[in-house]
């Protein structure tokens, strides 16, 4: 039995001989393998506070101050950044209400030239104005209009085929405008009216382009809503003006503020009578003048001498007569405002129509 026993000891150290051995050699080699990680020792003592408690209880005290410091610099910035914007925005309203001032100052210089304001008409298109004419051998009204974009103006043709006619006022209301104003002249031919000589309606040639002859002129606005107008010897001429619409007539009034001589014929013939003449001025407006009379016997309305007058004394830079006699309306907000001569209204080949 002692001997079993001494046996199974022999057998136990040859099985750990190996591992002693390694031991044996790391101490001697002065490796000291670490011990497994089973928690902290049971006799470890709890840290003390004592020593670095008030240094830590300092450091957030500054760091709040820090923090308070940089919460005030922020709301100072804020405040600085929303000064300066209300500054900039101020500035740039009172920029922009300087720049319009000199356009403003300049309407209200003309508007005063053409007396009484009757009624006027705003929008995103157009702000358009009716004054009351009144000389002393003839009355009538005049029609300032600023275009604001390529819808305010246009010209019909009637029935959008040559040849066809309507009233200015039938034009109005076929196209849904809130003003109208006669336009070109035009020929009767086999029943039929037809524009006279030159005639643009949507850039485009109504019935071919005629080079100016005698004392017909070309009159309309081009694509920059333009006023232009004159003689045109040939069509390429006239396109490098870009029409947009236009219609002829005669004569020239007034071109880059002067006023041309009156042809002889158109002088007398006649003398006095209702009109209708298109101006412009240097700011664009477009100025519409409608003057009444008893009919074309040249007794009343006004002479085209008259006209120049009123135009030079308006301030505008071009003028152009238009149809006239019982051609000669006006239509705003839908009702006629002149007295047509014929006493009723004419029915017409064209028409300068304005939209709301």
């Amino acid at each position: 039995m002692r001997t079993g026993v001494q046996q199974m000891n022999r057998t136990v150290l040859l099985a750990c001989a190996p591992f002693l051995g390694m031991l044996i050699w790391l101490f001697a080699a002065g490796v000291k393998p670490d011990a497994p990680d089973i928690g902290p020792a049971l006799q470890t003592p709890e840290p003390s506070l004592s020593g670095y408690a008030e240094p830590q209880i300092e450091s957030l005290d500054k760091a709040g101050a820090i923090a308070k410091d940089i919460s005030a610099s922020v709301k100072r910035v804020s405040e600085l950044y929303t000064k300066t914007n209300m500054s900039m925005s101020s500035m740039m309203s009172t920029a922009k209400t300087q720049v319009g001032r000199p356009a403003a100052i300049y309407d209200r210089r003309i508007s005063i030239k053409l007396g009484y304001l009757r009624d006027s008409v705003q929008s995103d298109n157009l702000t358009a104005q009716l004054y009351t004419i009144r000389a002393q051998y003839f009355s009538g009204y005049a029609l300032k209009v600023r275009l604001k974009n390529d819808k305010a103006m246009s010209m019909s043709l009637a029935g959008n085929n040559p040849g066809s006619s309507e009233t200015t006022l039938a034009a109005v209301k076929r196209t849904g405008a809130i003003a109208g104003v006669n336009a070109g002249g035009f020929a009767d031919q086999g029943g039929k009216r037809y524009p006279l000589s030159t005639t643009v309606v949507g850039g485009e040639y109504v019935t071919g382009f005629e080079p100016s002859f005698n004392d017909l002129f070309f009159v309309g606005l081009n694509e920059d809503l333009k006023l232009i107008g004159g003689k045109y010897s040939d069509k390429a001429q006239l396109d490098k003006e870009k029409p947009k619409f236009g219609a002829s007539f005669v004569p020239v009034l007034r071109k880059n503020g002067v006023n041309l001589p009156i042809p002889a014929k158109w002088r007398t013939s006649p003398l006095r009578a209702p009109r209708t003449v298109i101006a412009n001025y240097k700011d664009n407006q477009i100025l519409m003048i409608v003057i009444d009379g008893r009919g074309e016997d040249g007794s009343s309305g006004a002479t085209l001498e008259e006209l120049q007058i009123l135009l030079s004394r308006f301030g505008t830079i071009d003028g152009y007569n238009l149809d006239g006699g019982g051609s000669s309306t006006l239509i705003f907000k839908g009702r006629v405002v002149n007295s047509p001569s014929d006493g009723q209204l004419r029915r017409l080949a064209t028409n300068f129509l304005f939209f709301k």
